[in-house]
């Protein structure tokens, strides 16, 4: 068979969204990288092949920013009614649109070459060219939520649950076992104008009645019903059994549908079912033990961690490992504070020295990651981990010496590219210190402009954190001196609460659907966004010029690079996608 050879900084297996985000961090901070998936699409659990919400923080004054946002504003531009496949494409291009990254799809990674406690390379098979990959690389990130690479490498990890002795864990059980949470094959229907009849395969079960069906929720009107709770592994081996697993799962799929269309009133005479997922989609397997591991107890406390690189705030979601075979609730939800802070320690390995991960499978007791499994959290953590990889590029250090010698600039890094850390602000640039401190060279036309330099680039509460003007306001500085300026850092309004996306007010938080009612609509694009904008600078002879005029923007955080001399710089807002207030949450000079 063909031998391909690749040589790059940093190597990322698994392209879910924890590691398309760690690749697209390290890309555009400057690292060569190879993104190594196994599948024929990115996304992991909320691709088309599974087909799960991507969610995070309950508390919608701290939803997840940075990458994830953006990626989740292209496809609110591109996919107002939320199309799996047109989903699978704008994931596809942002990781195809970066040039440092070179992207292997249909490759399973299955070998490793090692020196001591190093990973020199690792090997993988493309099935749909019949190659094998070696990729050589200085760091890498295991994403790929199984953990390949700790039984590959010899990496500490975990499976199961630990013992509530342990960490002092009161959800833990009294004893240690190797349970987990399981898998799902979900499914999805659609309503129609007119009657479906179904008629199930000879080997679906059979769900007679509603008390089959205890606690598990089947009403086809919610549309939060994903069927989530057909669920099964967790009393088995979550990989090595997963095909027999998925077996059993698509014999309850297609048992249950039975059950909604033919057993009992369910309203379900017009719906029909759209699609049945054959990749089950996992909540849980290898754990990797990192210099830290999260616990129960670091949740509850919201995680005030000097090194806090990300965070979550999810409930502690602790599936019974018994799946559809445990009649009782499916899950409880214990609740944890929103949000609440994870360390850097927690995401390279204790043993591996040039190994990073980030996903389902961080180092966390099994408590802790029944919140952070979820996969905005994962999100966060694969930016950080992705841009933690550019510092190690840069210096030459390995994981763990990034959080001795400059967990400061990471942390400050991931606030300068709009994602949000937990007890920290951004800081403004050098340039604009007087600024900061006299207050006197910032200005407005109409509002208070002084929030933009409170490094809070969101609403929190009460306090918008913004300037808010109408459109046609200019907001700018007036500098004492000639000053270069480098770049114009902006961060818009994308309304984090999606109050002025339409839609159902459940359903329009999330940036893929399930089940499609009859008279479902496309959602708006969000109204608060700034559309049209010009920036100017005033030259060292006094003339205001163009730096950059923008139309038909549609991103939060937008910056233009710039390499002049300048008395002043403003802003004028032409144009938003709807609203006539305008909100800015970040006009920094650097």
């Amino acid at each position: 068979m063909r031998e391909k050879f690749h040589k790059v900084d940093f190597c990322v297996i698994g392209g879910g969204l924890a590691g398309m985000l760690a690749a697209i961090a390290a890309a555009r901070h400057g690292v060569k990288v190879l993104l190594m998936h196994d599948r024929p699409v990115l996304g992991g659990n909320c691709s088309s092949e599974i087909r799960m919400w991507p969610l995070g923080c309950r508390n919608y004054d701290y939803r997840e920013t940075g990458i994830l946002e953006e990626i989740f504003i292209e496809n609110m531009y591109r996919n107002p009614t939320r199309n799996f496949s047109i989903w699978d494409s704008v994931l596809y291009e942002k990781v195809k649109a970066e040039p440092n990254i070179t992207l292997l799809l249909n490759c399973s990674c299955n070998g490793v070459k090692m020196d001591g406690n190093r990973i020199l390379s690792v090997r993988g098979w493309q099935l749909t060219t019949y190659t094998w990959h070696n990729v050589e690389a200085n760091y890498f990130a295991d994403c790929s939520g199984d953990s390949i690479l700790a039984p590959l490498t010899g990496a500490e990890y975990r499976v199961g649950r630990e013992s509530s002795s342990e960490f002092n864990e009161d959800i833990a059980p009294e004893k240690a076992d190797r349970r987990t949470m399981g898998m799902s094959c979900l499914i999805q229907a659609v309503e129609r104008d007119y009657k479906v009849e179904y008629i199930p395969p000879s080997w679906a079960y059979v769900y007679p009645d509603e008390s089959s069906l205890p606690f598990r929720d089947h009403d086809l009107k919610n549309l939060r019903t994903n069927f989530w709770w057909m669920e099964l592994g967790g009393e088995h081996d979550s990989i090595y059994d997963t095909e027999e697993l998925r077996d059993e799962l698509l014999k309850i799929a297609f048992g249950v549908w039975d059950h909604i269309k033919n057993r009992g009133d369910h309203g379900a005479d017009n719906w029909e079912l759209d699609w049945v997922g054959f990749l089950p989609g996992k909540r849980e397997s290898r754990r990797y033990v990192g210099d830290y591991i999260l616990t129960q107890n670091d949740v509850r406390s919201g995680g005030q961690f000097d090194d806090v690189v990300a965070y979550g705030g999810w409930p502690m979601d602790d599936h019974h490992p018994g799946g559809m075979n445990y009649r009782g609730q499916p899950t409880i939800f214990h609740p944890a504070p929103a949000p609440y802070g994870i360390p850097y320690r927690c995401l390279y390995s204790r043993n591996i020295e040039n190994l990073f991960f980030a996903g389902r499978n961080i180092s966390a007791t099994h408590v802790a990651l029944s919140s952070t499994r979820v996969m905005a959290t994962c999100a966060v953590m694969g930016q950080a981990v992705g841009t933690a990889a550019s510092i190690a590029v840069r210096d030459r250090a390995t994981p763990r010496e990034v959080y001795e010698n400059s967990i400061r600039e990471l942390q400050e890094t991931l606030l300068e590219d709009d994602c949000f850390l937990p007890y920290l602000t951004r800081k403004s640039s050098v340039l604009l210190k007087n600024v900061l401190t006299k207050k006197k060279g910032l200005w407005a036309s109409e509002g208070d402009p002084s929030p933009v330099l409170n490094g809070c680039d969101r609403a929190v509460g009460d306090n918008p954190n913004a300037w808010e003007a109408s459109v046609g306001s200019v907001i700018g500085f007036d500098f004492n001196h000639p000053v270069h300026v480098k770049q114009v850092r902006l961060v818009f309004d994308s309304d984090l609460h999606r109050v002025t996306c339409g839609g159902n007010p459940v359903m329009r938080f999330y940036p893929t659907l399930c089940n499609r009612t009859l008279d479902m609509r496309p959602f708006n694009f969000p109204k608060t966004m700034v559309k049209d904008f010009l920036v100017e600078y005033q030259d060292v002879c006094g003339v205001w010029k163009q730096l950059r005029e923008v139309t038909g923007n549609y991103q939060r955080l937008v910056r233009i690079n710039a390499d002049v001399y300048a008395l002043g710089v403003r802003m004028t807002v032409k144009a938003t996608w709807g609203n006539e207030k305008v909100r800015v949450f970040s006009f920094d000079v650097l």
